[in-house]
């Protein structure tokens, strides 16, 4: 029985090859909710979820180009600092917004400061990286 198009939730533990954790379900002590298919979650998760049943749990290994994609030159960008306001009070590392396609906060991370301008990178930080996730699926809403 396919849960696509259905409204899902599921507990999951996400971690990085190495083991590192990224992200749990269980730590927040409710389970995401989706609809399967809906383009609402990664590829990869979504068609791990798809034939499952209520109860199942599963180890998934997703690869990249299912997760978050590559990383992207394209997404390093470069702003004069005179476009910059209250330069002074950013630093490497720090973790901003940028406003995108209709308004919507682009998450970015602040690669150098100087006198020319910041180097941001817009790539999603978990980009060009493989992610191993434990699901358990707990629920499927009957339409």
């Amino acid at each position: 029985m396919s849960n696509q198009g259905k409204k899902v939730k599921a507990h999951y533990r996400g971690t990085l090859d190495d083991g590192t954790q990224f992200d749990c379900s269980y730590d927040r002590g409710e389970p995401i909710e989706f609809t399967c298919g809906a383009h609402q979650m990664i590829a990869g998760f979504d068609a791990a979820v798809v034939d499952m049943v209520v109860g199942e749990k599963k180890s998934v290994h997703i690869p990249a180009a299912d997760a978050y994609g590559e990383r992207r030159d394209d997404l390093i960008l470069q702003f004069p600092a005179a476009q910059v306001p209250n330069i002074e009070q950013i630093s490497k590392g720090d973790k901003l917004f940028l406003s995108g396609p209709g308004g919507m906060p682009v998450p970015v991370v602040v690669l150098d400061v100087n006198a020319e301008g910041v180097l941001l990178d817009a790539n999603h930080e978990l980009a060009g990286k493989d992610l191993n996730f434990d699901i358990e699926l707990v629920e499927v809403e009957d339409d």
